[in-house]
């Protein structure tokens, strides 16, 4: 009879053990996880792919892109190549309006397209 309980205690201890080695080894892939996901790399991918998928930030970076390019592109239209300081100045100045301007036209539209979507 002692002999019977004592084989069942060496059994209960080796699955303990088994189940110790596994937990383990859990612990071990749950740090290294957890190790390379903070890595600053990956925390900028990580963050960079959920800006990417947000739609507000699309409309955002749409509507500044297109502000952007038509305030270039009006300042070249107005000032040209121009040498002179104060027509540089008042094309720049003349440049961020657009920009603006343009900008919150473009996101207001794409909003207001979402919107009836």
């Amino acid at each position: 009879m002692k002999n019977n309980h004592t084989n069942t205690l060496n059994e209960a201890i080796e699955l303990l053990k088994l189940k110790r080695a596994d937990e383990l080894m859990q612990l071990k892939d749950q740090y290294h996880y957890t190790y390379e996901s903070f890595k600053p790399i990956n925390l900028i991918k990580k963050t960079i792919g959920q800006m990417a998928q947000s739609q507000e930030f699309k409309t955002n970076l749409l509507s500044n892109v297109v502000g952007l390019a038509t305030g270039y592109i009006s300042r070249k239209v107005i000032v040209g190549s121009t040498h002179s300081p104060m027509k540089k100045i008042l094309g720049t100045v003349f440049q961020l309006l657009v920009t603006k301007v343009v900008a919150n036209q473009t996101e207001k539209k794409i909003d207001k397209e979402m919107q009836n979507n």
